[in-house]
């Protein structure tokens, strides 16, 4: 496989459609434990916020060199305002549509002495109205892009998916999809969907070895009639399941500190490469190694050009 050059990079071109999110994080001190709860008291001492969720998918895009677009549904409010500018800074051409009785998702993590102590979440779904504005928008980015990313968080903002994925293969385009939940027919027909272990259980069940774990990935590709089903297996690597077989790749090596957002950053490989012409087969291991490199990092994390060819 020859390495897409950096100009190849530049040029490829990927549409990220789902779930935003703004991850706040407030760092701190603990020095002391709560006299009205036996809770640690966390005296803030500096604040920081970072694109989650699906916008992460394509700040992961951004990072490695390629051109991403991002188009969801946020809340009229100042998560949803933050969120546009911060994905504005990072060279994101950003299409949100907004839903005035929506709450932007936020999740909020209180880190103390470099350890999550408390996480909270901000949420609700978005209207029809505001998803349909969304199907507008969609019909008229995607002809200008090489690959489509869908980004499943479960949080309703992609509601129409199954009309989106058909209007883009329809146009050629290789369709990418994170899923989430039980109900994997809403993805028939993308080009390859990528659950983690656990995801794909929820689905197929259990299996014992790895061969009723090929034999369950390849009868879902078929009945969903995707080209590939990429399951992601932490520890154990991940392997790739298509008309010609299936291809493993081991995990990268190396200590994990933070596994947040590791499958964004896999994903967001996977298309960037698919985008810059290279196969599902040559692409994989590449992305296994990015997820190896962003595991190594804390918090929401991406990677660059010059780590995953490096």
């Amino acid at each position: 496989m020859t390495t897409p050059s950096k100009q190849q990079f530049a040029a490829a071109r990927v549409l990220v459609v789902g779930d935003a999110m703004l991850d706040r994080y407030w760092h701190g001190a603990v020095e002391r434990i709560s006299p009205e709860a036996p809770v640690p008291v966390v005296k803030v001492t500096r604040e920081e916020e970072r694109i989650g969720a699906a916008a992460n998918v394509a700040y992961n895009v951004i990072t490695l060199g390629a051109q991403a677009s991002f188009l969801g549904v946020v809340g009229d409010d100042e998560p949803g305002h933050r969120l546009e500018a911060l994905l504005r800074e990072t060279g994101i051409s950003t299409h949100l549509k907004r839903d005035p009785g929506l709450k932007t998702t936020v999740k909020l993590r209180v880190i103390g002495r470099h350890q999550q102590l408390l996480r909270m979440d901000f949420e609700n779904e978005p209207d029809h109205e505001a998803l349909a504005l969304q199907n507008e928008t969609f019909a008229r980015l995607a002809p200008q892009h090489d690959a489509v990313l869908f980004s499943d968080y479960g949080k309703g903002g992609l509601a129409h998916i199954g009309t989106m994925i058909a209007a883009a293969r329809a146009g050629g385009k290789s369709v990418l999809v994170d899923p989430k939940g039980s109900d994997y027919s809403r993805y028939a027909g993308a080009t390859v969907i990528t659950p983690n272990r656990a995801e794909l259980q929820q689905v197929v069940g259990s299996w014992r070895d790895a061969d009723e774990l090929r034999a369950k990935a390849q009868n879902l590709r078929e009945t969903l009639k995707l080209d590939a089903l990429l399951v992601t297996l932490g520890e154990d690597g991940m392997t790739l399941f298509d008309a010609a077989g299936d291809l493993h790749a081991g995990a990268q090596a190396r200590e994990v500190f933070d596994v947040t957002g590791a499958g964004d950053t896999v994903i967001a490989t996977l298309a960037a490469l698919v985008a810059a012409g290279v196969s599902l087969r040559d692409a994989m291991p590449l992305a296994n190694k990015a997820g190896g490199i962003v595991v190594g990092k804390f918090g929401t994390a991406t990677v660059s050009y010059e780590e995953l060819f490096s």
